[in-house]
């Protein structure tokens, strides 16, 4: 990020908290096969703190994504983490009968997590009495892209039952997607369409909660035909109230954000980490009602950088 992108991005961001993260909580999963490991970052500081529940990307786990879970807890946010059945530290075999629902069973966690707040809030010390229920975002990264955009109202068509049902939640009011899977059918390689049948046929004509979509313009993922544009389709497909934010040679890692030494990372810029941090906490600000300031000086900054790193646009 460049001195004059940081310096506009920075004005209503205060210094950053000391935080406390607990994990693992366990949630009772019946059905699931084995308990929901959960992990909750959260300030020391504040109250009526707003709450973004975040998906990670495929073989990743709660204990993934620390650029953006501890920025996003630093300065005012209440963190929820799942370990979905398809993180590395699962094992979850090839041939296990869940395989092919692997992309409900990510929902069904997110719910989850709405559903039980008490006991995930109860879990950290000091937090209790302090979260702001009316403002919460759902967040992820790739696959976890597609797991928080059907709490926003995205609806994938189930490799089992055949039917693309809404799985909107209205506890939801906000979203950022990373690197978010688009449009299926001919779009698709023929490996994503042979193995990963959620990506087959989502629909992106529900999907009305106000969200941002995060798309590197170097994205070459080994999913679609279409390159990066494909990751694009989450905000060209969907209805209004949406923003986009194109991030400059970024890969699938945006830069870093899966991990502090996260191996898959192959475009590594701490810039680009740190513009994603605020642009995010910005936008999900302004889209939470609880300030616009931030979220005007984010665009403000990129469109009038002399070398900026990306550039904004909303609809």
């Amino acid at each position: 990020m460049t001195a004059s992108d940081a310096a506009a991005t920075d004005v209503a961001i205060t210094a950053p908290a000391p935080i406390v993260s607990v994990k693992p909580v366990v949630l009772e999963a019946p059905g699931r096969g084995e308990g929901l490991r959960v992990r909750i970052s959260a300030p020391t500081t504040g109250s009526e703190l707003p709450v973004i529940v975040f998906s990670h990307g495929f073989g990743s786990s709660s204990n993934g994504y620390g650029p953006l879970a501890d920025f996003w807890a630093a300065h005012g946010f209440v963190v929820i983490q799942p370990t979905h059945l398809d993180s590395r530290t699962v094992g979850l075999p090839q041939d296990d009968p869940r395989t092919p629902r692997l992309w409900r069973f990510r929902v069904q966690d997110m719910q989850r997590i709405l559903d039980q707040l008490d006991l995930l809030e109860a879990a950290v010390p000091g937090l209790g009495g302090r979260l702001d229920r009316s403002r919460i975002a759902a967040a992820g990264h790739s696959f976890g892209g597609q797991s928080a955009g059907n709490l926003l109202g995205l609806r994938v068509l189930d490799p089992v039952s055949k039917n693309a049902e809404d799985l909107s939640d209205s506890r939801i009011k906000a979203g950022v997607l990373l690197a978010t899977a688009g449009r299926g059918g001919a779009d698709l390689t023929p490996f994503a369409a042979e193995n990963l049948p959620w990506l087959k046929g989502p629909d992106f004509g529900h999907m009305t909660t106000p969200t941002l979509v995060v798309a590197g313009d170097k994205d070459e993922v080994p999913l679609s035909v279409r390159g990066p544009e494909w990751l694009t389709d989450p905000y060209h497909l969907s209805p209004g109230r949406k923003s986009l934010l194109t991030l400059f040679g970024a890969e699938h890692s945006l830069g870093g954000i899966a991990g502090y030494e996260a191996r898959e990372t192959t475009d590594e810029n701490p810039g680009r980490v740190a513009l994603i941090q605020r642009v995010t906490w910005a936008y999900l600000r302004h889209a939470l009602g609880i300030e616009d300031t931030s979220w005007t000086a984010a665009q403000k900054a990129l469109s009038e950088s002399v070398a900026p790193m990306g550039r904004i646009e909303s609809k």
